[in-house]
């Protein structure tokens, strides 16, 4: 095998060698960063400053490469096109648009045998979707309103107060309604939310929903009351919840009543010792039933059996 250094214009499309790139120590002959292939090639003048010199290896001599093809070939002359002649028993192909039109049904084959059957129209749960598309067009017609569903997730909604607020501005005054809602399931959690909005519902709507935010946990026994007697506050208000023992029910008043029904208490004492302002009292509840304690928790906390709490 020789080994010689050829410019790029030695090499050809019909040269039957591949020829391979290796990376050599420069000679005393080559300056380190010259390159050993032409210097025409401008798309190897990034490599140009790589500190080895590129040679280029062939198999065989630049004098058995054949490069006579392109001596008489000038790039610019213009060539005129002239297709063969087509053979006498040729017969064009039919126009796309000269064929018969294909009917519905056979389209719809024609799709069914590429992407498989298609779509029946009845969902994953077994609804058919065109019957819930005309109630939905139905419901979203013109003039009529669109009803949202009650959400169902078992808890119950109590709406406290509606009240009128007012907000003064440059141009007057804008009217809104604040709603207090306290939502619970009847089995140990509660919530308690307000909203304002421009309308009652949407007002009823938005407290429903911040209820939902802030559910807690009311610690109970089995008679259904309070482990044991708790206070709490908030703002101006302050509300005092004491056990009762069975069918005594539920002795309170205002909103502390309504937060002690929803979240099923049913032996309870409850009294506002302050302000009665609806939203501060639910409120007030809230916080002194959060400071309750279950007896197994406090045991737990202190190391000892249940048993021992009231020795």
């Amino acid at each position: 095998m020789a080994s010689t250094t050829v410019t790029l214009s030695s090499l050809s499309l019909h040269s039957t060698t591949t020829p391979r790139l290796s990376f050599l120590k420069p000679t005393s002959k080559l300056h380190p960063l010259s390159l050993s292939i032409s210097p025409k090639s401008s798309f190897l003048s990034p490599l140009s400053y790589h500190p080895k010199i590129i040679t280029i290896i062939t198999k065989a001599n630049s004098s058995d490469i054949d490069t006579s093809f392109f001596d008489n070939l000038n790039p610019e002359e213009e060539f005129a096109y002239d297709p063969p002649t087509p053979p006498e028993d040729y017969i064009p192909p039919p126009s796309f648009d000269e064929g018969p039109i294909e009917t519905e049904e056979e389209i719809a084959a024609a799709y069914e045998e590429l992407y498989g059957p298609a779509y029946s129209g009845v969902s994953v749960l077994g609804k058919d979707i065109y019957v819930m598309d005309s109630k939905v067009k139905k419901t979203s017609g013109w003039g009529s309103r669109v009803k949202k569903e009650k959400i169902k997730d078992g808890f119950d909604e109590r709406v406290v107060q509606v009240r009128r607020v007012t907000k003064v501005v440059k141009g007057g005054k804008q009217l809104h309604f604040r709603a207090v809602v306290i939502v619970g399931d009847k089995q140990g959690r509660v919530g308690v939310g307000v909203g304002k909005a421009k309308e009652v519902i949407v007002a009823v709507q938005k407290s429903a929903l911040n209820a939902r935010r802030n559910i807690i946990t009311v610690p109970m026994t089995k008679y259904l009351t309070f482990p044991h007697r708790s206070e709490g506050d908030f703002g101006a208000a302050k509300v005092m919840l004491r056990p009762a023992s069975p069918g005594t029910g539920v002795i309170a008043g205002g909103a502390v009543r309504i937060v002690l029904e929803m979240a099923g208490v049913e032996n309870a004492l409850g009294k506002q010792l302050r302000s009665k302002n609806a939203l501060n009292n639910a409120r007030a509840t809230v916080v002194a039933v959060q400071k309750m304690r279950q007896f197994s928790e406090v045991a737990r906390e202190r190391g000892i059996p249940m048993e021992e709490l009231w020795k």
